[in-house]
């Protein structure tokens, strides 16, 4: 699922939640639960940290397991 990528990509980043959700005009506690599976992440906020995290939606999707983005 998606939330676990997006906690892994953050603690591999060495990124607080707080600038994660600051980098998508959030509130922490939003992300938070974006993290957990306990809300449903908005598309564009997925686009948002693929570009944040230099990888594809697709990968923060779980569609496919390359974290490189196909260019």
């Amino acid at each position: 699922m998606y939330f676990k990528r997006i906690g892994d990509l953050r603690t591999d980043h060495d990124f607080t939640q707080q600038r994660v959700a600051d980098y998508l005009i959030c509130n922490r506690r939003v992300y938070s639960r974006y993290e957990r599976g306990e809300r449903e992440i908005p598309v564009s906020m997925v686009i948002k940290l693929a570009e944040l995290y230099n990888t594809s939606t697709d990968y923060i999707l779980g569609i496919t397991d390359n974290p490189k983005p196909n260019k």
